[in-house]
């Protein structure tokens, strides 16, 4: 469900369902406790909600900042790991430029191979969470081959060789780590506390007695809507491959690898 929301709408769609969807359980909920228990508007019990708000808000706060910042690193982490594997395609096509025209030729078509393998077919899959090694599986062993099936002669060759059997075990090992990125998320526990936890916080401010409705209502939507937008930002981060805030397959698009989608 949270793949496919993010998959299907923009920031903006999902600040409305999630922020505003909250906002509005929140009032009614606001205008149902002061209908169903006029007496609350007092505040009798202020001090005492005022001190659960308080203590718990202060632990709920701490906890979703950690998510967050979390969930922020690993997008940052996702994005050199992309920024890396791309980097270390486009080394191996100049590399392999000294190389015999024949075997230039191979290796570059195997490269070629690879990143459209990458962002044709194994994207859409990440983005889905479902990510499938087997759909660049096949291009990268035709890369290894290609590379493997040249003999150097000269020492400027035996040179770029080794140096592009290097970028192409690095773009092996980035591959392994794109992957297991795009296989992660928030678990299980986590998204338990921080759900969990909107849902205990968002009634306690109900507690709260306010004489004047206006500022009740104003009290508890803000509260409200703050929570809302932490939980979207939690949701956004989430998946890096998924979402209007994910990781761009652009890289492989650009640079050197351009002249294979042209």
């Amino acid at each position: 469900m949270e793949l496919w929301l993010l998959n299907h709408l923009n920031t903006f769609g999902l600040a409305l369902l999630l922020v505003g969807g909250l906002v509005a359980f929140a009032l009614l909920g606001a205008v149902h406790v002061r209908r169903r228990f006029p007496r609350s508007v007092n505040g009798e019990q202020n001090e005492m909600v005022g001190v659960l708000l308080g203590m718990y808000g202060a632990i709920y706060g701490i906890f979703l900042a950690f998510v967050v910042v979390a969930e922020w690193e690993g997008l940052g982490v996702a994005e050199q790991v992309v920024a890396s594997e791309s980097a270390n395609a486009a080394s191996i096509v100049r590399d392999v430029a000294v190389f015999p025209e024949k075997d230039e030729r191979h290796v570059v078509d195997a490269v070629g191979l690879y990143v459209h393998a990458v962002v044709d077919d194994q994207w859409p899959k990440m983005r889905r969470g479902v990510p499938d090694s087997a759909a660049t599986e096949h291009a990268m062993s035709s890369l290894f081959h290609a590379l493997q099936s040249y003999e150097p002669k000269t020492e400027s060759q035996k040179a770029y060789y080794e140096t592009a059997a290097g970028h192409v075990n690095a773009m092996s090992a980035d591959r392994r780590s794109r992957l297991a990125i795009a296989r992660s998320g928030l678990p299980t526990l986590l998204k338990i506390l921080v759900y969990g936890g909107a849902i205990v916080m968002i009634p306690l401010t109900l507690l709260l007695g306010i004489r004047d409705r206006r500022a009740q209502l104003m009290f508890v939507g803000c509260s409200t809507a703050l929570i809302g937008l932490a939980l979207l930002l939690a949701v956004t981060l989430d998946r890096p491959f998924a979402g209007e805030l994910s990781v761009s397959p652009d890289p492989y698009q650009t640079g050197v690898l351009a002249q294979f989608w042209e």
